[in-house]
C-alpha cells in the first residue's frame, strides 16, 4: 500500500521538476550571447543591455517589488554595491512590475542600482525566467506572470558567463561576488 501511495507523489514531483527544467532549458547557456533588450528603468529612462557593453553585468530576475524575499535580495545587493563598483560591475534587476513600482521600491528601500520593468514578461521569458502564478480572486481562477528568481552574469563582451537558477535570496549576493572574482581572474589570465 505504501508503495502505491509513493508512486503518484514521485510522478507529481517528476512532472514539476520537468516543467521547471523545461523553462530553464530556454535560458541562454553559458558561453552564448546574452539576448539584447531595451526596458524602462525605475528612473523612467530606457536602458539596453548593449549600453553596458565593456562592463560586467549582474542581471537578476525577481518576482515582485516589496515582497519579503525580493526585498532581502535587493538589500543584499545594495549592501555589497561598493564591492560591485570596485569590480566594475553593473547590477540590473528585472521584474514584471511597472517602472513606477520600481521607482517607489528603490525610494523606500534605498536602492541605488537600476531596476528594469518587463511588464509583458518578454525579456524574462527570453532568459528562461518567466513563471506563472495561479490564484483566485472573487472565486475565479487567475493566472499572473512573474519573473523567476534567476541571475545571469554577463561578461564585457556580452556573453553569458554564469547562470544561477532558483536563487535563494539570503546569501546570493556573496555567491555572485565569489563567482565574479573567479570569472574576472580567469578573464585576466586569458
Amino acid at each position: 500500500m505504501k508503495k502505491l501511495l509513493l508512486l503518484p507523489a514521485v510522478l507529481i514531483i517528476g512532472a514539476l521538476l520537468a516543467s521547471s527544467a523545461g523553462a530553464f532549458a530556454d535560458a541562454p547557456a553559458v558561453g552564448s550571447d546574452a539576448p539584447e533588450f531595451t526596458l524602462t528603468t525605475n528612473e523612467g529612462n530606457q536602458a539596453s543591455l548593449k549600453d553596458f557593453r565593456g562592463q560586467w553585468v549582474v542581471l537578476y530576475f525577481y518576482p515582485k517589488d516589496f515582497s519579503g524575499g525580493c526585498t532581502l535580495e535587493a538589500h543584499n545587493f545594495q549592501a555589497d554595491l561598493d564591492k560591485y563598483k570596485a569590480m566594475k560591475v553593473v547590477i540590473l534587476g528585472v521584474s514584471v512590475d511597472s517602472a513606477e513600482s520600481h521607482k517607489d521600491f528603490c525610494a523606500k528601500e534605498g536602492l541605488a542600482f537600476k531596476l528594469l520593468s518587463d511588464p509583458e514578461g518578454k525579456v524574462s521569458d527570453t532568459y528562461g525566467s518567466l513563471m506563472e502564478y495561479k490564484s483566485q480572486k472573487d472565486g475565479k481562477d487567475q493566472v499572473a506572470k512573474l519573473s523567476a528568481r534567476n541571475t545571469f552574469i554577463i561578461d564585457p563582451q556580452g556573453k553569458v558567463a554564469k547562470v544561477f537558477f532558483k536563487v535563494s535570496p539570503k546569501g546570493h549576493s556573496e555567491e555572485v561576488l565569489a563567482s565574479l572574482e573567479t570569472l574576472q581572474k580567469e578573464a585576466a589570465s586569458n
